[in-house]
């Protein structure tokens, strides 16, 4: 800090560095009486130094040399909005290592590497902060971190992905089958021109490891979280789902009963009364119970150029507050645990199961039989539809043992009076 300045580099521009910057230049005339210093942006590192130009008034801001940031002493935060795992986690360490504060919403990098990440800045007694990886604009991580530390979390289950909440909305509310919603979300900007990392599941798996790792005290990554996407759901199972007053919606799911971890993303049934089945569109929301607290939700834009700025520049003002104060490094990793991940055959759930069977006398009693034989207790039957000799038959469990549900699905599929497993859908207990 020098001239009651705090200098601010920002490495990448696309989206999410845009609004870092359009946030910024707002904030410019009310630094001094919020924060008592200037917050000022020194550089922007780009690849593509004519179309960064015709975005900035003040062209010398741009750079395509890392070495322009990284060894200049009087750079004190970096933000880092490349995205990605190189070179952006390079630049995060080497930034750290040079004494350099830094805030990311790189989520890809801290499910996989936040240790090495929160580990480099605590050696360095730097601040590394990252609210804006979870849910864009909502303030999720500080709380966790700070206002509900005094709890014991107990369950974090979110929407944590504005693309799926989006479909799951438009098959709902319209009707739509999940490719024609898919497209609606592709055309009016919702979806990238690759889907995948959302319809599959994935980016919401990065999320809900990062919450979990917060909330339970112990490293959760990526690779620890079971994942399903939403690419199976059709129009039937949602209209199911109306008839027996539930919304389906893709969750993140993170439970703990302080012995082990509990971490998926998968769609689930939940009942229309909850809070959460009426986050709808691109909206996110997270909701947390804690031991002292209660049930609480966290809700808002979970992306975007703005709201995804909003976190970025308030983590820079945070940092700021905490170089005036010098006590940067002061909010380190939480995870002071070694919490095993429990086995996905060892999680309790209740499902959905929706299949096509022979439409004659005994059926249903074979099913009951199998589903009896190995431990699973059916909570409902709902046989509505027939086509030709078919009928649909629709099974809602009780809370079962994972490997016990799946041992009675392996039994269904091979039985001559089972013509089709259609969904298996987890419901929210």
């Amino acid at each position: 800090m020098k001239d009651n300045k705090i200098q601010v580099a920002l490495l990448g521009f696309g989206t999410v560095g845009t609004g870092a910057y359009k946030v910024l230049q707002r904030q410019k005339k009310e630094m001094l009486s919020k924060l008592g210093v200037e917050v000022e942006l020194a550089k922007i590192l780009v690849r593509n130094r004519e179309k960064a130009e015709k975005k900035v008034d003040d062209k010398s801001l741009i750079t395509t040399e890392w070495a322009d940031i990284v060894e200049d002493p009087t750079i004190d935060i970096v933000v880092e909005v490349m995205g990605g795992m190189e070179p952006a986690r390079t630049y995060i360490l080497d930034a750290l290592k040079h004494g350099k504060n830094v805030v990311t919403a790189n989520k890809d990098l801290i499910a996989v590497d936040g240790r090495i990440l929160m580990d480099t800045a605590r050696e360095q007694n730097r601040d590394f902060l990252y609210e804006a990886a979870v849910a864009g604009g909502i303030p999720i991580i500080s709380p966790l971190k700070q206002s509900l530390y005094a709890n014991h979390i107990e369950e974090i289950v979110g929407i944590v992905n504005g693309t799926t909440n989006f479909i799951l909305t438009k098959m709902t509310e319209q009707g739509m089958e999940f490719d024609e919603a898919l497209k609606l979300a592709m055309d009016l900007g919702y979806a990238e021109a690759d889907p995948t990392a959302d319809v599959k599941g994935l980016d919401a798996a990065r999320k809900v490891a990062i919450l979990a790792s917060i909330a339970f005290n112990s490293r959760v990554t990526f690779d620890d979280v079971y994942i399903e996407g939403i690419t199976k759901i059709t129009a039937r199972d949602i209209q199911y789902a109306k008839e027996m007053g539930c919304h389906i919606k893709l969750f993140g799911i993170a439970r703990s009963n302080g012995e082990d971890i509990e971490v998926s993303v998968h769609p689930m049934l939940i009942d229309s009364r909850h809070p959460l089945a009426s986050v709808n569109d691109s909206f996110n929301a997270v909701f947390v119970r804690g031991d002292a607290v209660g049930d609480t939700m966290f809700y808002g834009r979970g992306a975007g150029e703005l709201p995804t700025a909003s976190a970025i520049v308030g983590d820079v003002f945070n940092v700021a507050q905490n170089m005036i104060m010098n006590c940067c490094g002061r909010i380190h990793c939480t995870c002071y645990k070694t919490l095993p991940i429990r086995r996905k055959e060892d999680v309790v759930s209740r499902y959905f199961l929706r299949m096509q069977v022979d439409d004659r006398p005994g059926v249903l009693a074979a099913v009951t039989s199998v589903f009896g034989n190995n431990k699973v207790s059916i909570e409902q039957f709902i046989q509505k539809r027939k086509k030709g000799d078919l009928a649909e038959l629709v099974v809602i469990t009780e809370d079962v043992l994972e490997r016990d549900f799946n041992d009675s699905l392996q039994i269904l599929e091979a039985l001559s009076m089972i013509k089709e497993i259609s969904s298996v859908i987890r419901v929210y207990r």
